[in-house]
């Protein structure tokens, strides 16, 4: 009897598998040079798994959305399996990283019944998917399942944080993935990790258009959950800048029941450099909407705002007033920056940005700058603007080339929308936008050129909690994923160790050689001079240096990248080349291969001075001639660097 009860269980068993497996499905993608494999399986739900030859990078991660009640990815039914190749050369219209960007993938489609579609594209570099449905009418949308199991042994780089409420400048946190557990902070991303098999991980979205970006949190077991925040019933004002959710719904979203979601990508590589090369969130991104574009002038600006409006030597009392914003249009027009930044102070009052404060006449201002070839870019709340839309219409009038707008520090979907209406708005007034208090980059600047940077990094404003240490990793993470407004140059320069903020003295981490050298390694549209003009005229070799690198660029290489320890990176314009390196707390040589060049060439070369551990202000400028058959052998101190222009 015994016997026959286990035959039968037996046969149950297996009639349960052969179900099992009659309704589990699987398909696959490979990259275009065979290298990268994503395989999708479907079953009682949806997971996908990516592989390198043997190697197994992510392992049944897994998908799905909710909309309106319905969870796409239950169950799903395949009715068909479209494929196709994507190979296309983009021309940017704002050539911050290269001229051209190269987008060739493999794509496939899965077509579900009930009116939805996932897509996965297989890159060379990396995979990316999104949800793609045909609904009707407006649906809300729940939830977004996002499950990324991550071996328990990876090493992970992340930013923790509180709240929903970011401003998206937290330090990097470092910890293997198995110490990331329910208890800790959640997170936002880009996230990065290494695997043990020696695989480098970005993971970030884009296209994040009408809906909320995504955070991270645990779900135990050296897994990744996505969370996101829900959608903002009532909000309420806190001092002139903030508007604070105090009623949430119990969605995400709510939208259009036919539209594409975002694109959650991966980019993956053994060698570091191709993390920080690629161009996913620009390639995967909505292309431009706006027409002509060629009004945009990326560009450098000098910043009123870290150095406190302080200059010496001079015969007026320096402060947010006209003569002190001469004096910067002054020397903008020495040295060939292109924009001046009025910030926090020059209105009447926050909630005002119709009237300049007593001290300022914006009509004699404005034309003193065009004069001398120097343009003005205004500082804003975000509330400010919200409720003032007809500002930009204004300033096209008063003839101001941009804005910067403060302090959204929210990232739900109302939001999301603010930044597209402030761009588009912006654009039909020819008015360029940078946004701080913001969030990463997530496809927006492609298809609104005009929006030329970002902050949402812990920059050079934050003081002493701004040093190499964090630094070092924001070209593998945070400006991996799009411009980022750091704010470089500060000339007083320190070690980390003796960086004490002072009101009178603006100081800045790392070597002199390594703040020159940000402007070649860091990414950004509108790229500010931070250091006052006083401190500028004192020391006008570096000076003249930094004002003499482009926002736009040819072409880009990654010479050497090790994720926080160091970075050099070459980049073309014309036919001129920069080089910059960055480094960490231990000194190192390295040698750069010119093997890029043609022929003989002059070049100009920054490096630390011999005292610069001590002295970080110590620099030394060389001029020698190169060739592509000499490598070059450079020498950085703890925390120091280099800058080269090679014409």
């Amino acid at each position: 009897m015994r016997t026959i009860r286990t035959i039968m269980l037996a046969i149950a068993v297996i009639i349960a598998m052969a179900a099992q497996a009659a309704k589990t499905k699987e398909a696959a993608v490979s990259s275009p040079n065979g290298q990268l494999t994503v395989t999708v399986r479907l079953a009682d739900n949806i997971t996908y798994t990516v592989t390198s030859g043997s190697d197994v990078i992510i392992d049944r991660a897994q998908c799905a959305i909710t909309l309106s009640g319905e969870q796409l990815g239950k169950t799903p039914q395949l009715k068909t399996i479209r494929r196709t190749t994507v190979n296309e050369d983009i021309r940017r219209e704002v050539p911050i990283k290269n001229a051209i960007v190269k987008n060739h993938a493999n794509e496939m489609r899965l077509v579900m019944k009930g009116g939805w579609e996932l897509v996965f594209r297989a890159y060379d570099n990396g995979i990316a998917y999104r949800f793609v449905t045909a609904k009707k009418g407006t649906v809300t949308v729940d939830d977004e399942t996002m499950l990324l199991p991550i071996d328990a042994d990876s090493r992970v780089t992340m930013s923790q944080c509180g709240t929903f409420r970011q401003n998206y400048e937290e330090r990097y946190v470092h910890l293997a993935a198995k110490e990331y557990t329910k208890e800790s902070p959640m997170n936002y991303l880009p996230l990065y990790f290494q695997t043990p098999n020696g695989y480098q991980v970005l993971f970030s979205e884009t296209a994040v258009e009408d809906y909320p970006h995504m955070f991270l949190k645990s779900a135990g077991n050296s897994t990744m959950k996505a969370t996101f925040p829900p959608y903002p019933l009532e909000v309420e004002q806190q001092f002139d800048r903030f508007l604070i959710p105090t009623k949430e719904a119990a969605y995400i979203a709510e939208t259009n029941g036919t539209r594409a979601f975002p694109w959650r990508f991966f980019v993956i590589s053994k060698d570091a450099r191709d993390i920080v090369a690629n161009e996913m969130e620009f390639v995967l991104a909505t292309p431009s909407v706006i027409g002509d574009a060629s009004w945009i002038r990326p560009g450098q600006v000098a910043w009123d705002w870290w150095n406190g409006r302080q200059a010496w030597g001079v015969d007026f009392k320096a402060g947010c007033n006209e003569d002190t914003y001469k004096y910067f249009i002054d020397f903008a027009s020495k040295y060939g920056v292109k924009y001046i930044i009025l910030d926090e102070g020059w209105a009447v009052n926050t909630s005002d940005p119709f009237h300049t404060n007593k001290d300022i006449n914006m009509p004699r201002l404005i034309k003193y700058g065009k004069d001398k070839g120097v343009d003005i870019i205004l500082w804003l709340t975000w509330l400010e603007v919200e409720r003032n839309f007809s500002l930009f219409a204004e300033y096209e009038k008063w003839g101001i080339a941009g804005v910067k707008i403060d302090f959204m520090d929210r990232s739900d979907q109302w939001m999301v929308n603010y930044y597209e209406r402030v761009c588009a708005e912006a654009a039909k007034h020819h008015l360029m936008v940078d946004f701080h208090g913001s969030f990463k980059p997530a496809g927006l600047e492609r298809k609104y050129p005009n929006l030329i940077s970002y902050e949402g990094v812990l920059g050079l404003e934050q003081g002493p909690r701004c040093n190499p240490e964090n630094t070092n990793w924001l070209p593998f993470i945070r400006n991996a994923v799009g411009p980022m407004d750091f704010t470089p140059g500060g000339m007083t320069n320190v070690q980390p160790e003796n960086n004490h903020r002072s009101d009178e003295i603006a100081l800045a981490s790392g070597t002199r050689a390594y703040q020159m050298a940000l402007y070649v390694v860091f990414t950004s549209g509108l790229q500010m001079l931070a250091d006052t003009p006083s401190r500028y005229y004192e020391n006008a070799e570096c000076a003249a240096f930094i004002a003499s690198v482009p926002t736009v660029w040819d072409e880009t290489r990654v010479l050497f990248a090790e994720p926080g320890q160091y970075t050099v990176m070459a980049r073309r314009n014309g036919n001129r080349w920069f080089i910059g390196g960055i480094n960490d707390n231990t000194p190192r040589d390295v040698n750069v291969d010119l093997s890029f060049l043609n022929g003989s060439h002059s070049m100009t070369l920054y490096t630390d001075g011999i005292n610069a551990d001590r002295k970080a202000t110590d620099y030394k400028a060389t001029r020698a001639t190169v060739s592509a058959d000499k490598p070059l052998t450079i020498h950085m101190a703890r925390n120091g660097g280099f800058a080269a222009v090679i014409e």
